[in-house]
């Protein structure tokens, strides 16, 4: 019985850990086209340089809320920039928010987890409480319109399917 139950225990963390995203991890689609987003985006880059998200517009966003000290944020991130290198071409961009860090801190931590795609910052919270954001990290999908159309709390493999079936499905759209 003992050796039974180890073997289930075994099995059971194996298909935990080659799960494609964690257990609350998954898409939320909003029943109309979404809306526009909660709140306007207009936050500046790295460089200090003002970017608007409705600047965007024609293109499909993945809104990406992360921190440096969030551990699921951290794992997340190659998955997600292999996700921007897989679409690249295809008028899809991901663009990650940085939330309450300081320039230095980010840079720093894009040394050891470098990353293809922009990453803006909200030092203040505002855009990060205006769009509700409560757990990190936290992802919204954009469509091509500028609406809200999928919501994502928690981490995920962006390698897996299941996690960019509603990307591709809304490159397809009005193209």
């Amino acid at each position: 019985m003992r050796r039974w139950t180890s073997c289930c225990a075994i099995a059971a963390c194996a298909l935990f850990l080659s799960s494609p995203v964690s257990a609350r991890s998954s898409w939320k689609a909003f029943s109309t086209a979404g809306g526009q987003a909660p709140s306007p985006l207009i936050l500046p880059d790295l460089a200090d340089r003002t970017v608007d998200l409705a600047g965007f517009k024609g293109e499909v966003v993945l809104v990406n809320f992360w921190a440096s000290w969030c551990e699921p944020c951290r794992d997340e991130m190659p998955s997600l920039n292999r996700l921007q290198k897989h679409l690249a071409g295809q008028r899809f961009r991901i663009v990650g928010i940085n939330i309450g860090e300081g320039k230095p801190r980010i840079e720093q931590f894009l040394t050891r987890i470098p990353v293809d795609f922009m990453i803006l910052r909200d030092a203040d919270l505002e855009i990060m409480k205006a769009w509700r954001v409560r757990i990190l990290p936290a992802s919204f999908l954009i469509d091509r319109n500028g609406l809200l159309r999928y919501q994502l709390v928690g981490d995920a493999n962006w390698d897996h399917p299941e996690m960019r079936a509603p990307i591709l499905k809304l490159l397809k759209q009005d193209k």
